[in-house]
């Protein structure tokens, strides 16, 4: 029997790496119901952000391209409108698409092909985080990051992340009602994007009590003298101000306790997406896709946050749950966000999907349906935000990473045998063969002298168009969400029988034929 099409349901954390799931080997922190979609789903164990920042990876995840292809560099680069995205194609194929949370879209477009958003955003959607890489590392203080993050966690009741993450869940656990009280036969797609376990790392005492400080596992690498990191490790300590303050193993242990507490939230609250799923008789046709923008050092090296190629900051978790149509299964080949687009596509046509325009990534359809792994599958990465000063490029393939950014030397590792990225095999003499054929790819993918240029010009206009618009009114391109109070629950326009009736479910019993 042929399956009717399946709702999505597209669950993404914020800042999360897969290294501290279960699902990916964590030992300790609790996530009872992504253990329960990784058991019983397909777990993509490399998976890449295409891009380790939140805005350029955001765009991505929608739009299937890297950033040098749509101007999404870093977190105020305006994402354009005339960009096809994966909601384009599902409401092409019938569905209603909705968001519920963080996208941090820049430009007055905070739609891009979605019917619906239910919250504002968490980040703002201007020019004002613009990077300068003229300044070559300079710290730009009102909006970089700092330490106080990692020097401050502990338990907190509420707080401006909370209370964001507890919203999104409501609201998108009430659209979950919604589609079956009054659209119970149209598929949809939605969107539910968390703002944890981004930093700061402050939790709820529910779940900071999860675990004992002393259970709480130290960096597998220590912090690093700074002539012994790498010529970007190097920045990203510079620019994030890690020098400023001193950090001690309580301190890392503490920052790492509120992270993981973070993440057991963020479980429950996938749990209360499921549970709404389940009651309204959605789960078993809904496909649930959870993954993360980037990923968080947490310590490791002594570095914090992201911005960076390496396993902490770019490895994140994809977990796509659907058993009535995929068997369980664990799948090595690497992949990136950029697939999420035609993944989509052919999610919501049987295998079927045609795209306006080519994209950087691939389906995973034949992967998830069971097809043989390809040793030569690419996952392609390119940063072009703060924390370096020319564009820099990942690629992996099979067991290898390489590294590529024209201000500093190579970087090549053999994730198979060195998990941690402690040899940097580009420095020896039996792999420089490699490392210059893998730099030949690059540049033969990329015109990296173009793209700088680009980016450094783009730079430059929204530095100057961020203080314009600072001055004389000012009009926000924020996400205002559009809620017609007027139309919910009970008004004297409507039949107030028919209201209760209609927002009941399951439906009430018929009780015609109870009538004197």
């Amino acid at each position: 029997m042929k399956l009717a099409k399946p709702n999505i349901l597209f669950i993404m954390a914020d800042q999360l790496a897969a290294r501290y799931l279960p699902a990916y080997g964590h030992p300790l922190v609790k996530t009872p119901h992504l253990d329960r979609l990784a058991g019983e789903g397909v777990v993509f164990e490399n998976a890449y952000t295409p891009s380790p920042l939140c805005a350029p990876a955001r765009a991505t995840v929608m739009n299937g391209l890297l950033p040098s292809r749509t101007g999404v560099y870093d977190n105020a680069a305006e994402f354009p409108s005339s960009i096809p995205t994966w909601a384009h194609y599902l409401r092409l194929a019938g569905y209603r698409t909705c968001l519920s949370g963080k996208m941090h879209f820049v430009g007055p477009d905070q739609l891009h092909g979605l019917e619906e958003r239910l919250t504002t955003d968490i980040y703002p959607a201007d020019f004002g985080w613009t990077p300068d890489w003229r300044l070559r590392q300079e710290r730009i203080d009102w909006w970089y990051h700092n330490m106080t993050s990692v020097l401050q966690p502990g338990i907190a009741e509420i707080t401006n992340q909370l209370e964001f993450d507890d919203e999104v869940a409501f609201l998108a656990t009430r659209k979950i009602y919604d589609y079956a009280r009054y659209e119970n036969d149209t598929p949809f797609c939605l969107m539910a994007s968390f703002t944890h376990p981004h930093d700061p790392y402050a939790a709820r005492g529910k779940f900071w009590n999860l675990y004992r400080d002393e259970e709480i596992d130290l960096p597998s690498l220590p912090a690093a003298a700074n002539e012994e990191l790498d010529p970007h490790s190097r920045r990203l300590y510079e620019m994030s101000a890690m020098d400023d303050y001193v950090v001690t193993e309580k301190d890392v242990r503490a920052a790492r306790h509120g992270y993981y507490a973070n993440i057991s939230y963020i479980d429950e609250l996938v749990g209360k997406l499921l549970a709404a799923l389940e009651a309204t008789g959605k789960l078993d046709n809904t496909i649930v896709v959870f993954t993360s923008d980037h990923g968080d050092f947490l310590g490791e090296r002594g570095l914090w946050y992201k911005m960076s190629f390496l396993e902490p900051s770019a490895h994140v978790p994809l977990i796509i749950w659907a058993p009535k149509r995929f068997s369980a299964r664990r799948v090595a080949e690497p992949v990136t966000l950029c697939d999420i687009l035609p993944t989509f596509a052919d999610l919501c046509t049987d295998g079927k999907g045609e795209l306006a325009r080519k994209v950087d990534g691939r389906s995973l359809y034949s992967l998830l349906a069971g097809s043989a792994e390809s040793p030569d599958a690419t996952a392609w990465g390119e940063y072009l935000a703060e924390g370096v000063i020319a564009p820099m490029y990942m690629l992996r393939r099979g067991p290898w990473k390489f590294v590529h950014t024209p201000s500093d030397p190579d970087q090549l590792f053999d994730i198979a045998a060195d998990p941690d990225e402690r040899r940097n095999l580009a420095a020896y003499a039996d792999h420089q063969d490699r490392a210059r054929s893998f730099r030949r790819e690059v540049e033969q993918k990329f015109d990296i002298p173009r793209i700088t240029g680009e980016v450094l010009a783009s730079q430059q206009a929204r530095l100057m168009m961020f203080e314009a618009l600072r001055r004389g009114a000012h009009f926000p391109w924020d996400f205002q969400p559009l809620r017609e109070a007027s139309e919910q629950y009970t008004r004297n326009h409507m039949s107030v029988t028919d209201r209760d009736l209609k927002s009941r479910f399951p439906p009430a019993p018929d009780v015609a034929d109870k009538r004197r």
